[in-house]
């Protein structure tokens, strides 16, 4: 198999969940187990970051990375979902996993994927801790793909647990409550092990506090740490203030990164006790170049401007508050908004919190649970949310860029899925 053979099986073989949803869901370390075992357990082989949470793990993750890359460390990070191109999942200091070595990963081991039928994610995960093993790195970021308890990722023995925030996320699978799901999600906290908690509400708190008592885990909460505030932005650059620190400059806009810095400020007041040398230089350096280092996108991304094109992935309730946040503090002649989800998020949630006076571009990815534009476009009247219907991201887009003036903005979100269409879109003009 080619390379883009390869990620057909991996797709078609094993279930996706970012594409078919629940049915890909297995939770349990069953399968896990089995293919480390298999494997001879390459996640051993290196010191290892587990990082949890509703949102922002991805920003933090990302933030970490540069962090531990301009102190030198050479750095696994995986990630998921992908927005573009499957790779990103995977790097080793900003650089995605070759082509080739998906492909010779996956033909070595597909009797053993026939054989035990892991889901695409496990298959995933497997390839990740095997290639930062041969990468030989010092340390890896691993984000969990979905809770914590039950994700497969928690086979790992790290030296650090992160658990960013708690939302009302995934329900189904978590609980319909936030202590139900910080319970899920506490579910990475190890014995003896330092865990790191962004941010609390009254029930969630007391939930990560048991279960640090129970595993004797030194538990740190960062909003007693680091207090980051906004200062101003100088184009694109975000200045903040941190009680510690002072002024930081940061590479991804959006205020809602001011939670996650103050998270990965903790993390490295952490790392340091635990032995690891980085310094504040180190921690200036990689909170400014996070994007040239690590090659995140999709988080309040400006990808054009005249008129202005800003992308952001915050596809929950949480997400979209931030999102809504923002975007009131933009200025703009008319905002135009190119709006998709899928079929398992609280889309009456969502909706409920977008702004009524934009014009919207409602439009589907290609991904099975993506809701269809027309469903979308009804249950959007409802909150009195008014617009067409396109039937693909691209022509969603074309259409706003050929309306919109040049004072106007233009704003991509929902999913996953439409900002990586989105982006494959603009890399291909």
């Amino acid at each position: 198999m080619n390379y883009p053979e390869t990620i057909q099986y991996l797709y078609n073989r094993l279930p996706v969940f970012h594409q078919i949803g629940a049915k890909a869901y297995k939770p349990g370390l069953e399968n896990s187990i089995k293919m480390m075992s298999q494997l001879g357990n390459p996640q051993n082989s290196y010191k290892t970051i587990h990082i949890a949470g509703t949102n922002g793990k991805g920003s933090v993750s990302h933030f970490l990375s540069a962090i531990l890359q301009s102190a030198g460390y050479k750095v696994g990070l995986y990630t998921s979902p992908h927005l573009v191109d499957f790779r990103e999942r995977i790097r080793v200091n900003g650089q995605k996993i070759s082509e080739q070595y998906v492909v010779d990963f996956v033909k070595e081991n597909e009797t053993f994927f026939n054989k035990i039928q892991p889901s695409f994610f496990e298959a995933t995960m497997a390839m990740a801790f095997q290639y930062f093993a041969d990468s030989k790195v010092d340390i890896s970021l691993i984000e969990v793909g979905l809770g914590g308890r039950l994700d497969s990722t928690n086979i790992i023995n790290p030296i650090l647990s992160v658990i960013t925030n708690i939302g009302f996320d995934h329900t189904e699978f978590l609980g319909d409550s936030l202590d139900k799901i910080a319970a899920e999600k506490a579910g990475i906290i190890k014995p003896k092990t330092p865990v790191v908690i962004g941010e609390t509400t009254s029930e969630t708190k007391p939930v990560f506090i048991e279960k640090a008592i129970q595993e004797s885990a030194p538990i740190i909460f960062s909003e007693e740490k680091h207090q980051v505030d906004f200062f101003r932005y100088d184009d694109k650059i975000m200045n903040v203030e941190d009680s510690t620190l002072g002024m930081l400059k940061i590479g991804l806009s959006g205020d809602y990164q001011l939670k996650n810095v103050s998270t990965v400020l903790t993390c490295f007041d952490e790392l340091n006790s635990l032995g690891l040398k980085i310094s504040q230089e180190n921690v200036k350096v990689g909170l400014l170049k996070v994007v040239e280092m690590t090659g995140l996108q999709g988080r309040w991304q400006e990808i054009q401007k005249n008129p202005r094109v800003i992308l952001d992935t915050g596809h929950n309730v949480e997400g979209a508050k931030l999102v809504a946040f923002q975007l009131r503090k933009q200025r703009y002649n008319r905002l135009h908004i190119i709006f998709g989800m899928v079929n398992d998020k609280d889309v009456t949630g969502v909706l409920s919190l977008l702004p009524q006076e934009a014009v919207y571009y409602f439009t589907a990815a290609q991904a099975k649970r993506a809701l269809t534009p027309k469903e979308l476009q009804e249950k959007a009247r409802k909150y009195n949310l008014e617009g067409k219907t396109f039937p693909s991201v691209d022509e969603a887009v074309k259409n706003a860029l050929d309306t919109a003036n040049k004072d106007d903005l233009i704003f991509i979100g929902g999913s996953n899925f439409i900002v990586g269409e989105a982006l494959a879109f603009f890399d291909k003009r």
